[in-house]
């Protein structure tokens, strides 16, 4: 095992590492992404350790519902639970083929599946009466505006960079079937789960399961699946280099290494905005407290050097 590198380890992968701002979104285009995700992610798949592979759908399920509207007037629209597990399967096919792909050009027969995942919520939880997880395409306030009186998708502006269509994101309080996910990483398999954070589900006084309309943050559910099995080490693979406090400003700062202490008081001052980092945060404050050792956040293509310290903002439990 390379120094630096956990024989467990949760990887996060961000809806925008897969389908980053400035495409199209393609089949073409979302293929290369995975496959430059493949690559990065080669030389860890290759060690043999216990890999747990999540990531987000905020890009895609967005375009789902888009989709959805331009033909509502011919195909009934699909509740946007089953659009999350849509996003699931469609994103986790690209990534496991690209995966594989990279594996078997270094005659490595490792496997890589996917487990179609539920997340059960709170049906009372307190993100259903304010939605505030943004989705799908970036637009202008103009047309933002005009969307919310076509389609009646509430529209938030995201962070300075565009107006977008905000849904409720619950907290992650169950993952289903989590027994599973621990056995198939242990086989050795590279395991995708809990993709777009979940199909999220409530379970009703039988304790059937049905779903409710919402998009989990994959972060937090990555935190939680983390927990549950035991893993101490997560990483959260995004499109910046490290997280910075002072975002856009003169003063802006990255940082390197950070207690849980120090984290949770930039937090409270207001640094971590709820629609971009912020979830980020609160996912690593949530799986330090839970018992997790370290979260390390970076980029997609330094996925390596962020295990080994070399870059990435490194959170760790208090001293």
């Amino acid at each position: 095992m390379s120094a630096g590198i956990p024989k467990r380890l949760v990887i996060a992968i961000g809806g925008n590492a897969t389908h980053p701002e400035g495409i199209r979104g393609t089949p073409t285009e979302q293929a290369d992404v995975a496959a430059q995700l493949g690559q990065s992610l080669l030389p860890v798949m290759e060690l043999n350790n216990e890999l747990i592979l999540t990531h987000g759908n905020g890009p895609v399920v967005g375009k789902i519902l888009m989709r959805q509207s331009l033909a509502r007037h011919r195909v009934e629209p699909m509740s946007l639970d089953i659009c999350v597990a849509h996003s699931q399967g469609g994103i986790a096919y690209l990534l496991m083929q690209a995966l594989e792909n990279a594996l078997r050009a270094k005659a490595n027969p490792r496997h890589v599946v996917c487990m179609l995942t539920q997340v059960e919520v709170d049906p009372n939880d307190p993100a259903f009466a304010n939605p505030s997880k943004p989705i799908g395409y970036f637009y202008t306030e103009e047309e933002a505006r005009a969307l919310q009186d076509e389609l009646g998708w509430l529209m938030r502006e995201d962070s300075g960079r565009g107006w977008r269509h905000v849904v409720p994101s619950p907290q992650p309080k169950h993952i289903v079937d989590i027994s599973l996910v621990r056995t198939l990483a242990a086989s050795g398999a590279v395991v995708i789960a809990g993709g777009g954070g979940g199909v999220p589900v409530v379970r009703g006084p039988m304790k059937q399961r049905h779903g409710i309309e919402a998009v989990i943050d994959k972060d937090r559910t990555s935190a939680l699946m983390a927990n549950v099995l035991g893993i101490e080490d997560l990483m959260i693979l995004t499109a910046v280099p490290r997280v910075a406090i002072n975002f856009g400003k003169p003063n802006q700062q990255a940082l390197d290494r950070v207690t849980l202490k120090d984290i949770r008081k930039l937090h409270d001052e207001g640094h971590f905005p709820p629609g971009s980092m912020g979830p980020k945060i609160d996912a690593a404050m949530q799986f330090i407290e839970g018992g997790g050792k370290r979260v390390m956040i970076g980029r997609l293509e330094d996925a390596v050097p962020v295990m080994e310290g070399k870059t990435g903002t490194h959170i760790v439990a208090d001293p």
